[in-house]
């Protein structure tokens, strides 16, 4: 059952490593292609299915780490079940092949079976090479990984071994392979028992050794199953053979040749001829059947013996010694490349999908080439030129082929590189050809072959630059896939591997080990038998080694993935390949032309014929230049995708003009929901493509095509979801904004393709690379942009689709391969995650709170925690990645994953709630979820503690101090309030010596924590919970004994809770400094601080100590306070004086404000001095910690104001400094005479209160530099001015808004015509209040103008003058003010029938004649031609016209009414007289009325007068 269950859990492992990649890439096209797809139905069900095979993908992945935490121990035994099996059905299957019955299954045939056996035993070597390292490392959980992979790897192979033998006809070669295959399956479980074994007894060197032995012997048993291969075993013994007769050079004298020079020229000159066609036959066969590369390889081999013994033959007519070793030398360069030719066209055979193995067999065909031209041209002696014709025409057959199939880079070159090397070679070429002409010619032939090996390196620069421009071309059509680039090249290893064991074979290498120093040496001196079979011993472990690298590279996760190039690109390639086609071969034929030429120069008909190959290559180089340029990758589809988003931003323009117009159509075929769920994904795909295109454009032409129309695919769909979503949108701000932020969005895209065009790809148009960043930036910001807007409104309306799919995103990074090189230790990101962690906790508490009292705050709580799980997961990443060991930060990640689901969960409840307030089902699943987030944050902090136990342990103590420390704070308040009172009749002796013992305990307790951080994790956990808890009861001890001295001495009291107070802070640095030195070395900088903080706490504890004993000695008690208030002091300026940036900023306003402090503390430290009175001295220690602490605080939080500049930051915190220095004087100063008091020190305290005020002055004028040209002083008259001005300005919009809300008062329908007289009031009274608010401003602005020239100071010189001016001005505005208000109570009263006409025309009055007093104090110092005063003046006409209309209005309807007003006469006499006498006793009372009143406006006006300026008199006057 237990094997079962390992066997299951290992296919599921096994299953999940292969297909996650597919399924994430899947889920990855799928989201990316939702915007595109045009029937709405469909991209909503793909978008819905994406989503849930996402979801269902991370579940996998948990589960499946469920799986791996409760089974891994068992996957070595179940890989070895696995084997076995293997082994059995092997053995089944040559039992059907010896009775004829095994048959290939359907769809195997023998060049697949092939293929897959080839590609497999790759993956195979290189998995047991992972099994092996692991094993002898003693890694449990990487051997179990490493022993499933194999036996993966193992299955796929025995399933090819069998398809090979059902494949083929040959009886023996298919019981060969059966038997081969057979022997690894048994070696291989053999190798994963002497794993198993190894894990068993880590470090065990007799197992060490059997595990050595079995994996050589399972490496030579998947050799000999790859040799069984058709074609592999014949390319092995031409290798064999090759090497074999390499042995020839070997001999120490070569025989002398029986022949003449002659002979053995012409014969060395048929081989060379021959082995290069051999090579380009080799080349040729592994694009074919098996049979063809045996046979290829065969007849390659034979051609080299033939040439070797030639070119022995040609050593042997050389005349000197070093003649003859230069040839060998020849011989055996000849040698390594037919080797690695053979080599490469055996793992072409094998895996012809192995990436950029097609370039490295040309590569090595073309090596074989130009050895055998070396050679030749070493060696031969033909008529000058005709060797380098030879040369150059064997040069040029061998490039040919790069041009068959450009499907693959053949080099490093970049598209522009390309262009660049065509242009260079063409101009070289060019110059070679008309040499070659011209020394021709004059018979210069020496020269002339100079130029045509000139030539053919020119030709072959210019067929690879065409090649690999071809191949850029190519796969930067869109509808192509690039090729990826590997970690590493599998087959540079193999050559290497190669050359090495050919080397070690001829004894002749220059590896530098230990080891095998001694024995080349020995070698080296003497050549005999002994030496190189002890050479050869000592090279065996780095054959081994060599071997095992090489197979691990040859792991499938590091090869490359070959390019896809498409139809398109097929057919975008064709016009560069045609040019250098036909440029090699009209160069092929100028230059056989060109040989014939050199030995006959006199022929005219070949001198044609040269002239016409000259001109074919010329317009073949000319074509060649012309369709590379005009292929440039990436131009045309930017071009086709900038016409594209123009056509969109029109339409969304067209869109813009139908919503102001309030005409634009409301899409009915889809919701709102949909459009903003379309919407949000199309931008998120957008800004998914920002950083790849301005890589692309940077410095990949290649992709760049490909990235530009990804990119304006996704502008269509934007624009139908952005004009869909405004249709639907009421709110009209609402619906612009979402039309405005899209164009905007088109806007910054198109900018950004101008820039990526311009820039095209090239690495060296740098001048372009700062265009393409700042448009990618402000496209980033544009998509930041609409993203916060689309997520407002969804989470107004319960969706959190956006949401989840973010949890859901950022949950996928956390398995994303390698993460980047941390920046950080893992107590750093462990700290990170802690804050974000307990972030979602509170938040989902809130969650439940707003759940029942407000749900529509749930989407932004959502949001927050969206946020913060983002967060988290990145941080959660490198906490895993540096946590040890690594079973911690595999638990870290499973912990964080399942904490994303949970919060994924919440989210949608909280959505759905929103959408369905009232639903209480829903409130309690909402509650369940948030219970389980809650729970699932714990269990990450509780593997963050597993993770590093010590560090955790500090952050939790620490966070307990920094509650001791606020809770000392509070006490000191109390006491200092006289409210700190014993609950006992208690005296301070009963809590003395607990004190002191508790103190000691700390002390005890700080040296275990100093020393916890070179320690275990575990004694540092223990180091610092004990420190936690002893001050704890030390604070608690303290504050009893502070309690027990009476609150009738506060300040004794207030000392002691100081002290502990510097003992709690001096405690919770040296906890960070702990945390911070953690696992570090000794010479690490936070060793370094961890000294400093520990001495802080040392010393912090002995001041205490003595505080406490001096407490009841009044005596010394004093003197004991201000020792330890100067070196609490002295700690604060150590901090002050740290970079340590502070956490926030503060008004300069604040820091000046502090210096009081500072200046009422001097003042008592001097009257202290004085005294000697211990009372004072308590009273000045108290007040000065607490004055120097507030001041450095806020003059370092002052100073680092971002508006602060450097200058004025350096400036204010040396003052500061300066200050603290001068104030320590000071107190010490006073410590001396408290010690021995003088009248002379007393005299000197004057001189150190002068140093402390000189440095607050300066410290405040620093202040005040910080504030720049905006400050004032607020006793300046003209700064009072401009304050009335202001609130005079104020005032009055105030009455205009009040006017604004009158209405007339109702009243019958009358058929009068003063109806609308109340309407003329309001609207007169309104043109006014808005007249004299604009004069008010303006006179503000005239003011401060005068202020600027000079004319009144800001700070004034003769306050008496300036001052008599602003008081003017000042009184000019309350007078203004003060009218205007009048004026709108009379003409509320008058609209309310509670006032007279005659009251609104005297307001109106009252309000020109004051506006015209402010003019007259404005004019008086000012310019009459400045802009200020203008405007000041046509303000003021603007009040006396509207005040004119007024009085005009009110006159008018007075008079009206005084018309229309009938008397009734009486007819009766008596009556009649009584009428008149009634009329004439009013007439009498209103003449004396008015005169009364006449002479009150005389005396208020001579009471106002004498408080005018004179100015104003004069004027009046």
């Amino acid at each position: 059952m237990i094997k079962r269950l390992g066997s299951r859990e290992s296919w599921l492992r096994s299953r999940e490593v292969h297909e996650m990649v597919i399924t994430e890439n899947m889920v990855a096209s799928a989201k990316a292609a939702v915007p595109t797809v045009t029937d709405q139905a469909a991209a909503m069900q793909l978008s819905q299915c994406a989503k849930n095979l996402a979801t269902s993908l991370a579940e996998l992945r948990t589960a499946s780490q469920k799986a791996h935490e409760a089974c891994g121990p068992m996957e070595i035994d179940s890989a070895l079940n696995t084997v076995q099996t293997l082994k059995n059905e092997l053995q089944d299957a040559k039992m059907a092949a010896v009775d004829g019955q095994l048959k290939p299954l359907p769809g195997e045939t023998l060049e697949k079976c092939t293929q897959d056996l080839g590609s497999t035993s790759k993956a195979v070597g290189s998995s047991m090479a992972q099994l092996l390292t692991c094993a002898a490392q003693g890694n449990e959980h990487y051997t179990g990984v490493a022993a499933r992979e194999t036996a993966q790897a193992l299955k796929t192979l025995a399933q090819a071994a069998r398809g090979v033998a059902a494949s083929t006809t040959d009886p023996v070669a298919a019981h060969a392979m059966l038997d081969s295959a057979r022997d690894v399956m048994e070696g291989s479980a053999m190798l994963i028992q002497e794993a198993k074994q190894a894990l068993a007894a880590p470090g065990d060197a007799d197992s060490q050794q059997r595990l050595a032995q079995v994996a050589k012997a399972v490496s030579h048993s998947l050799n000999n199953c790859v040799n069984c291969l058709p074609g592999q075993k014949d390319v092995d013994v031409a290798l064999k053979s090759i090497g074999e007769s390499s042995k020839k050079l070997l001999v120490d004298s070569l025989p002398p040749s029986s022949k003449s020079f002659q002979e053995a020229q012409s014969e060395l000159n048929q081989a060379a001829a021959d082995l290069n066609q051999s090579a380009g036959e080799v080349v040729h066969a592994t694009r074919g059947q098996s049979g063809e590369l045996a046979a290829a390889s065969g007849k390659f081999s034979d051609d080299f013996d033939e040439f070797l013994d030639a070119g022995i033959e040609m050593a042997g007519q050389a005349q000197t010694k070093e003649d003859q070793i230069q040839v060998i030398g020849n011989l055996k360069s000849i040698s390594m490349a037919s080797s690695k030719l053979l080599l490469a066209a055996k793992s072409l055979s094998v895996d012809p999908g192995a990436p950029n193995a097609k370039n490295l067999l040309a590569a090595a065909a073309r090596a074989v080439t130009e050895s055998i031209n070396q050679l030749i041209t070493l060696c031969t002696q033909q008529a000058p030129g005709q060797k380098e014709c030879d040369n150059a025409l064997r040069e040029l057959e061998t490039v040919k082929g790069m041009l068959d199939n450009p499907n693959e880079p053949v080099s490093d070159l970049s598209y522009f590189d390309c262009i660049e090397g065509v242009m260079e070679n063409s101009k070289v070429l060019g110059e070679s050809m008309a040499g070659i002409s011209q020394n021709a010619k004059t018979g210069d032939l020496l020269v002339f072959g100079e130029c045509v090996g000139v030539a053919s390196k020119a030709l072959c620069g210019l067929t690879e630059a065409a090649a690999q421009a071809a191949y850029l071309v190519g796969i930067s059509d869109p509808n192509s896939q690039a090729g990826q680039q590997g970690l590493v090249d599998p087959i540079q290893f193999a050559r290497a591997n190669q050359a090495i064991q050919m080397a070690l074979d001829c004894s002749k290498t220059l590896v530098y080990t230990a080891n095998l120093v001694k024995t080349i040496k020995a070698l080296d001196g003497d050549f005999s038998e002994e030496n190189r079979n002890k050479c050869r011993i000592a090279t065996a472990p780095l054959i081994e080694a060599v071997e095992n690298l090489t197979a691990f590279a040859s792991n499938p996760d590091f090869v490359s993935i070959p390019a896809q190039i498409s139809t398109e690109g097929s057919r975008a390639q064709e016009p560069i390949l045609v040019a250098a086609k036909t440029m090699l071969e009209s160069s092929s034929l100028l230059i056989k032309t060109a040989r014939s030429l050199a030995i006959n120069p006199k022929d005219p008909p070949t001198w044609s014929v040269l002239a016409g190959h000259s001109h074919t290559v010329s317009d073949s180089i000319k074509s060649l230049i012309t369709s590379i340029r005009d292929k440039a990758p990436g131009q045309r589809e930017c071009d086709f995708s900038i016409d594209g988003i123009n056509r969109c931003i029109r339409d969304i323009e067209q869109a813009s003009l139908a919503a102001v117009s309030q005409s634009l159509a409301t899409r009915d075929d889809i919701s709102v929901e949909a459009l903003q769920e379309q919407l949000t994904s199309v931008v998120q795909e957008i800004g998914h493509l920002i950083d790849p295109i301005a890589t692309a454009a940077r410095g990949e032409a290649a992709q760049l095509g490909h990235k530009v129309m990804q990119l304006a695919s996704y502008f269509e769909p934007l624009v139908l979801a952005a004009v869909g979503m405004a249709s639907k949108t009421l709110d009209h701000q609402q619906q612009m904004t979402v039309l405005d932020q899209s164009k905007t969005l088109a806007e910054s895209a198109l900018q950004m393709l101008y820039a990526a065009k311009e820039g095209g790809g090239n690495p060296k148009a740098s001048h372009t690379h700062d265009a393409i960043t700042e448009a990618a930036q402000l496209m980033k910001e544009a998509v930041d942009d609409i993203m916060v807007t689309l997520n407002e409104a969804a989470s107004e309306v319960g969706m959190v689709g956006g949401m989840v799919d973010s949890i859901a995103e950022a949950m996928s990074k956390l398995d994303e391969g390698t993460p980047p090189d941390p920046k950080g230790t893992f107590v750093d990101y462990q700290t990170t995650v802690v804050k974000y962690s307990k972030a979602i906790a509170v938040t989902a508490q809130e969650m439940m709170t707003k759940s029942v009292t407000n749900p529509e705050e749930l989407g932004g709580l959502a949001s927050q925690m969206t946020n913060d799980y983002g967060h988290l997961a990145l941080q959660g990443r490198m906490a895993a990645a540096t946590a040890e060991p690594e079973e911690i930060g595999f638990q870290i990640r499973t912990r964080v994953q399942e904490l994303g689901h949970g919060c994924i969960f919440l989210v949608q409840k909280a959505g759905a709630l929103q959408i369905c307030p009232t639903d209480s089902y829903t409130k309690r699943e909402l509650i369940e979820c948030a219970r389980a987030v809650t729970e699932k944050v714990s269990l990450v902090l509780s593997a963050l503690q597993a993770g590093n136990k010590g560090t955790q342990a500090c952050i939790t103590a620490a966070s307990a101090v920094s509650g001791i420390i606020a809770d000392l704070d509070t006490t000191i308040m109390f006491a200092t309030a006289g409210t700190l009172n014993a609950e006992n009749n208690e005296s301070f002796a009963d809590h003395r010596e607990n004190i002191l013992k508790t103190a000691k305990a700390l002390v005890e307790d700080t040296k275990l924590l100093v020393s916890g951080a070179a320690s275990s994790q575990d004694k540092l956990a223990q180091a610092a919970q004990s420190s936690a808890n002893t001050i704890t009861q030390l604070a608690e001890v303290v504050k009893l004994g502070a309690a027990s001295l009476g609150s009738d001495d506060p300040e004794t009291q207030v000392v002691l809770i100081n002290a502990i107070k510097d003992v709690a802070k001096a405690l919770s640095d040296l906890i960070g400094a702990t945390k911070g030195a953690a696992s570090k070395p000794a010479d690490d900088p936070s060793m370094y601080q961890l000294k400093g903080a520990a001495k802080v706490m040392v010393t912090n504890v002995t001041s205490l100590l003595k505080t406490v004993k001096a407490v009841e000695d009044e005596a010394t008690r004093g003197t004991r306070a201000l020792e330890a208030t100067i070196e609490y002091i002295k700690q604060e300026l150590t901090v002050f004086q740290s970079s340590e940036v502070p956490e926030k900023t503060s008004s300069p306003e604040e820091s000046i404000r502090m210096t009081k402090g500072i200046t009422m503390a001097t003042a008592k430290a001097v009257a202290a001095g004085n005294s000697c009175r211990q009372e004072d001295v308590i009273a000045t220690a108290n007040l000065s910690r607490k004055a120097v602490a507030d001041m450095l605080t806020a003059c370092k939080q002052a100073s680092y104001h971002p508006d602060v500049s450097e200058e004025v930051r350096e400036r204010a915190l040396r003052f500061g400094t300066e200050c603290t220095l001068g104030y320590l004087e000071l107190l010490e100063h006073v410590l001396l005479i408290l010690q021995k008091p003088t009248p002379e020190l007393k005299h000197q305290l004057a001189s150190f209160s002068k140093r402390v005020a000189g440095a607050v002055t300066e410290l405040i004028q620093s202040a005040e530099a910080m504030k720049g040209t905006e400050w004032v002083d607020p006793e300046d008259p003209t700064v009072i001015a401009e304050t009335e001005l202001l609130g005079a300005a104020a005032s009055i919009e105030a009455a205009a808004k009040k006017l604004e809300q009158l209405k007339p008062r109702a009243k019958p329908k009358q058929a009068d015509e003063t109806l609308d007289f109340e309407e003329q009031i309001l609207e007169a009274a309104k043109s006014i209040a808005a007249a004299t608010s604009a004069l008010v401003k303006s006179a503000s602005a005239a003011q401060r103008e005068l202020v600027a020239q000079g004319k009144v100071g800001a700070i004034p010189a003769n306050a008496a003058d300036d001052g008599q001016w602003s008081q003017g001005l000042i009184s000019a505005a309350r007078m203004v003010a003060a009218a205007t208000s009048n004026l709108c109570e009379a003409a509320n009263a008058s609209v309310q029938g509670h006032a007279s006409e005659e009251k609104l025309i005297s307001s109106a009055k009252q309000v020109a004649a004051s506006t015209a007093q402010l003019l007259v104090a404005c004019k008086v110092k000012a310019d009459h031609d400045s802009e200020a005063m203008r405007r000041l003046q046509a303000a003021g006409n603007a009040v006396k016209r509207a005040s004119d209309n007024l009085v005009r209005a009110a006159q008018k309807a007075a008079f009206g009414k005084a018309e229309d007003d009938d008397v009734v006469v009486k007819t009766k006499f008596v009556g009649g007289i009584a009428q008149i006498i009634a009329a004439q006793e009013e007439m009498l009372k209103k003449e004396r009325e008015l005169e009364e009143a006449r002479k009150k406006l005389a005396q208020i006006r001579q009471q106002q007068y004498k408080f005018l300026p004179t100015e104003l008199r004069e004027d009046e006057g």
